[in-house]
């Protein structure tokens, strides 16, 4: 008989990687064994999110999205994989959720001085951005699956920054696998998934931030454990016009900066990319119209909404009260 071995297995260690990405900071929690090199891993997670921000990014003139911006009208313009299952994935969600989430949204962020082009509003670039219908992201877009194509039907400037920093995260959790690694926490700037819970058998503890302009502070710990988050607010870039704040979302149904009373959208999701959109959608959406889609979807989702008494919470799902927090729970402070 084969005798077993009474040597332990060997443990996890806690190794951060991190580094700049798309404006912001990438970054990982690594339990894994000393098998998993390291180095070789934090090139990998660096290339991945590289390369969605080489093909995504409104700030960058050569990025494939500014290829699909510039060419004309009725153009096939091939496109990388990646590229088209996030464009795939803008247009599902601007369907589900009426127009609240449209990627065509290019010419209304740069006019209002969000984007790439200018730092304030341009009144006359406003009423030019106008111009465009609302709600053209079906219409004014078509997509090859097959052939990796994609072109526009109307003069469009699309943006994709309401869904590719949750696909670089998916992206990041896709390279950790193929290095070994069960359990993992990957983020890029708000937007976290989690791979597995920590090697201890604990979930991964993430801080919900409260929305408070000019300060950090912490609203609550959301606990993960193979599930993706990510938080869409009114209070890190905004505009101020009298009593209004005008968030740098934009609102594609009136063309203008989201200005509702919802400060901030938490959504639960497998994927970092769908949990990423959604969060944006329902920001748009507002808390009434907003939780009546999120129920309609089945989302998992946790609304911070201003109200004369204070900030008063909104949940539904593994958030609402029904005591069901599989895979996640929400302790607030």
């Amino acid at each position: 008989m084969q005798k077993m071995s009474s040597e332990p297995a060997a443990p996890c260690t806690r190794t951060t990687l991190h580094g700049p990405a798309m404006g912001t900071r990438w970054s990982a929690a690594v339990d894994a064994r000393h098998t998993v090199n390291m180095a070789a891993l934090r090139r990998d997670l660096a290339a991945a999110v590289e390369q969605v921000d080489e093909q995504m990014s409104p700030w960058k003139p050569n990025s494939d999205l500014m290829r699909l911006n510039r060419a004309p009208v009725d153009e096939w313009v091939d496109l990388p994989v990646e590229t088209m299952v996030v464009l795939d994935c803008a247009l599902d969600v601007q369907r589900l959720s009426a127009g609240a989430f449209d990627p065509c949204v290019g010419a209304l962020v740069d006019a209002w001085g969000f984007g790439a082009v200018r730092d304030a509003p341009d009144a006359d670039a406003i009423r030019a951005a106008r111009q465009l219908t609302p709600g053209t992201a079906h219409r004014g877009l078509q997509l090859d699956r097959p052939a990796g194509r994609a072109r526009k039907r109307a003069p469009l400037q699309l943006d994709l920054c309401g869904i590719a920093k949750g696909y670089a995260v998916d992206c990041m959790t896709t390279v950790l696998q193929q290095h070994g690694v069960r359990h993992a926490l990957a983020t890029v700037d708000g937007e976290l998934r989690a791979l597995g819970g920590q090697a201890s058998g604990a979930p991964w503890a993430v801080a919900l931030e409260r929305p408070e302009t000019g300060r950090r502070a912490v609203h609550g710990v959301i606990e993960l454990a193979d599930l993706a988050v990510a938080t869409s607010g009114d209070y890190r870039r905004f505009l101020q016009v009298g009593d209004a704040r005008l968030a740098h979302t934009m609102d594609p149904r009136k063309s203008a900066p989201v200005n509702n009373a919802v400060a901030s959208v938490t959504v639960l999701a497998r994927t970092c990319m769908q949990a990423d959109a959604w969060a944006t959608a329902l920001l748009v959406a507002g808390a009434d119209e907003g939780l009546a889609m999120a129920q309609r979807m089945g989302l998992d989702v946790l609304f911070l909404v201003r109200r004369a008494q204070g900030l008063v919470e909104v949940g539904l799902g593994r958030f609402g009260s029904s005591g069901d927090l599989s895979g996640a729970a929400c302790r607030t402070n």
